[in-house]
């Protein structure tokens, strides 16, 4: 009787915060040998900035505020130093099951690069992304500060690090700059002193939030940032102290409604009070918020505006026309069912207006093939959606960028850890 050769079968090392983001990654860098003929462009990377969070508190203009933050990190424990926290956040690694959601403490030589530089190349290399923008994670619920003049300091802090120590190490890593919603003129200065920088593609609202987006006080924001021809992008997130959401006792209920909430309202602020008309390039993209509220919000709006036309007398077109012409990002990317997804993607033009998001390193990630292995999509789609679209939106020049794929896996073979 033969016998099957045994096979060695490789031990894999217990994921940790310090494991390399390589070998987290070894099977998308496996799938990325497939798209090496592909132009791919990560819309929502993250950094917790957190882990150089000494470096951002250092670059705070206001002295008071920037000895408050250097203090409150001089204390024992973990410092988050002049950051509102909030229920629910430590929630997002499963209970401790995915803990490189909280930080990536791997070692790196640090001689090249600043650290977070070479994570982020450690990343796109084994996704296979030509570029991929970066977002601030603690800080996405910065607009529920309590003190508005810490979401400034804080904010343009931020700007300030990601402009003069990230950006300029690697054309290949894009920023948005945060802009502290709550400050309408601290907006506008982060964008006439920051938004020339290299590397600055565009401005972000991190959607979390009570202001109304429709408000007199950012009409001066929007036409600055229309003049400057990048797009201004919404980025969602979650807040369990918001009221709305104190009757939800799971985290699973509070995550699932939430980065859709911001968003709904927002974007119905933003359409019914006739701001695609008044800014008609300006464009927008939304951001964390999966694809399947879109549908239920042009509907839904487009059923009320046909009842009651004379509270939206800014709009010549049905809202729905409007939100089909914005952008949206792939992820968290619904698949539970294609037939449904499908309808989704035809709602919202997603061959022009999709584009792909990877959201790592956040315990709920989708690599590159998220799009590839969708059944219903044709080639020239896939393409648009994982690159060209936002090669249109972000002004990015289409060009490789990125390592072979098999160049990056024998590279990564040769140090014993490869898979």
């Amino acid at each position: 009787m033969l016998r099957r050769p045994e096979e060695k079968i490789k031990e894999l090392s217990e994921i940790t915060i310090k494991s390399d983001t390589r070998d987290i990654l070894s099977h998308a860098a496996i799938q990325a040998e497939a798209l090496d003929d592909y132009f791919l462009v990560d819309m929502d990377a993250h950094v917790t900035e957190t882990q150089f969070w000494p470096e951002i508190i250092n670059l705070i203009d206001n002295d008071v505020i920037k000895q408050m933050g250097q203090a409150m990190m001089m204390r024992p424990g973990p410092s988050t130093a002049l950051l509102n926290q909030m229920p629910g956040l430590m929630f997002q690694n499963v209970y401790g099951r995915i803990p490189h959601q909280l930080t990536l403490a791997e070692p790196v030589d640090g001689a090249a690069c600043h650290h977070f530089t070479e994570l982020m190349r450690r990343a796109m290399d084994s996704m296979g992304l030509d570029y991929q923008v970066v977002f601030p994670t603690p800080m996405l619920v910065l607009g529920m500060h309590p003190q508005d003049d810490i979401e400034v300091a804080v904010g343009r802090a931020y700007d300030r690090w990601l402009v003069e120590r990230i950006l300029p190490e690697d054309e290949r890593i894009k920023g948005l700059l945060y802009l502290p919603f709550n400050t309408p003129q601290a907006c506008l200065d982060i964008v006439r002193d920051f938004g020339n920088a290299p590397g600055v593609i565009g401005f972000t609202v991190c959607a979390t939030r009570n202001k109304p987006v429709h408000h007199d006080s950012y009409m001066k924001l929007y036409a600055m940032i229309e003049e400057t021809g990048k797009p201004l992008t919404f980025h969602s997130g979650y807040h369990w102290g918001d009221p709305s959401f104190a009757q939800l006792n799971r985290f699973i209920s509070m995550h699932s409604i939430s980065f859709v909430h911001y968003s709904l309202i927002h974007v119905a602020n933003w359409v019914i009070n006739g701001l695609p008309e008044r800014f008609p390039g300006l464009k927008i993209v939304w951001v964390e918020s999966g694809l399947a509220w879109i549908p239920f919000i042009m509907q839904r709006l487009d059923h009320e505006f046909m009842m009651r036309v004379c509270e939206a007398p800014a709009l010549k077109r049905p809202p729905s026309e409007y939100i089909r012409e914005m952008y949206f990002t792939s992820q968290p990317l619904e698949k539970t069912n294609m037939k449904l997804l499908q309808a989704t993607f035809e709602a919202i033009n997603a061959e022009t207006q999709l584009l792909y998001a990877s959201d790592w390193p956040h315990w709920d990630f989708d690599p590159p093939t998220a799009i590839t292995t969708i059944p219903f999509l044709s080639e020239q789609a896939k393409r648009n959606i994982l690159g060209l679209n936002a090669a249109r939106v972000f002004n990015l020049e289409v060009k490789r960028t990125r390592p072979k794929a098999r160049d990056v896996l024998a590279a990564r073979r040769q140090t014993g850890n490869g898979a």
